[in-house]
């Protein structure tokens, strides 16, 4: 009997130790245990998160994206500028370059099988950077055009007048400050402040352009005044590349206004054998005490440079600093040309002070005059020489004028 007792109390202690061991693996299973739902979103999450990590761009305050590339062609219009500006499908031109030029310029654009210029941009109305632009008018679809509203009364400035008018086109006065943009890259106008100059090259339009980390500055005509301007309105003018004022003339690209851009690479639009010297020794000094990499039209023709946003390429190799125009004078002592701001009429006329010979012209003839022709009873414009072959004038029969 005792016997019997002592089985029965081993056999309900194996028991109750089997329900431990029971109720532990039941415990460790139930922790481990995930139901067929679970297990799906689990999926669900974890695709979530992969998708989310493979969208999620980490742009740093001074990266921009952008796509594509960007290129920018200062092509070869001898002693004037035009610079072609492309990024995707939209097409920027800065200038028209020579009424001599205007052949090669329309053969170039027409080689790159452009059919639209998004913006065109008449920085001011000096013949060598608006020569071109009634044909450019003529033959291609015209976005937004630039142009200040001062007026001339040279047969150029007539010619693109004509064409705007032909087309329907208005063009738009440049607003300091306003943006504007070219594909991915933005564009700022930042000159002209001041309009009230007797010089005409100081309502030249300044534009800077920025395309991803790569800034570029053209300046057109701008003068020493119009940097001043410039640096005083506290505008960033630091750029990559500089397109050199006025041609490399020493009119332009004044100490505070290169410190202040800081380029890295200049490029210069003149033309051989220029009557003017330029580049100017001046300038060139600047650009080589500064290490900067110049490039020239007139020593590499047409000049293309490619920027992917971050790094910049040339088509061509980097020239030396010699002044003046290769195969011409080394002076820089040649003087520029000036304007004359005539208030009553909003006119501007063109006389120059290298040369001493000023001959007039009239408002609707094609002959130009010495003072006191009958010719000129009803009208009377003063004009060089020089000026006044280039814009197609013929000398008068009757007075024999210098030729």
């Amino acid at each position: 009997m005792r016997n019997m007792k002592r089985g029965l109390s081993f056999l309900l202690v194996l028991m109750f130790m089997f329900s431990l061991i029971g109720c532990s693996s039941t415990s460790q299973n139930t922790t481990s245990t995930v139901s067929p739902q679970q297990v799906g979103t689990n999926k669900a999450i974890t695709k979530e998160v992969s998708k989310e990590k493979k969208n999620t761009i980490s742009i740093g305050n001074d990266i921009k994206v952008v796509d594509g590339t960007l290129k920018v062609h200062y092509i070869n219009v001898g002693q004037g500028d035009s610079i072609l500006i492309q990024q995707g499908s939209q097409n920027m031109l800065i200038d028209t370059g020579t009424n001599a030029s205007t052949s090669s310029l329309m053969a170039y654009l027409q080689s790159l099988n452009i059919k639209k210029i998004d913006v065109l941009v008449l920085t001011h109305q000096h013949e060598d950077h608006i020569g071109g632009a009634d044909a450019v008018i003529k033959a291609f679809n015209i976005g937004t055009l630039y142009m200040n509203k001062v007026t001339t009364t040279t047969k150029t400035y007539k010619d693109v007048i004509n064409a705007m008018t032909s087309k329907g086109l208005k063009p738009t006065a440049p607003s300091v400050g306003a943006t504007f943009k070219l594909g991915d890259a933005n564009c700022t106008i930042l000159s002209p402040i001041n309009t009230n100059s007797k010089d005409l090259n100081t309502y030249s339009i300044v534009i800077k352009l920025v395309y991803g980390n790569n800034k570029f500055l053209f300046t057109g005509d701008a003068q020493a005044s119009n940097e001043k301007d410039m640096i005083n309105k506290e505008f960033d003018l630091s750029a990559d590349v500089l397109k050199v004022g006025h041609h490399g003339s020493d009119t332009s690209t004044s100490d505070a206004f290169l410190s202040k851009v800081n380029p890295k690479y200049a490029v210069i639009s003149c033309g051989k054998n220029n009557d003017y010297g330029h580049p100017h020794k001046s300038t060139m000094d600047k650009l080589q005490a500064k290490g900067i990499a110049v490039y020239r039209t007139d020593e590499s023709g047409t000049i293309v440079c490619t920027s992917d946003g971050k790094n910049i390429s040339f088509n061509v190799k980097a020239g030396d600093y010699k002044y003046g125009s290769v195969g011409g004078s080394s002076s820089s002592s040649k003087s520029t040309p000036k304007v004359v701001l005539i208030p009553e009429s909003g006119k501007v006329t063109q006389s120059t002070q290298s040369q001493n010979v000023t001959v007039y012209v009239t408002k609707t003839g094609k002959k130009y005059h010495v003072d006191g022709c009958s010719s000129l009873s009803k009208s009377k414009i003063p004009m060089s020489l020089k000026e006044a072959k280039k814009e197609g004038y013929t000398p008068c029969e009757k007075c024999n004028p210098p030729q």
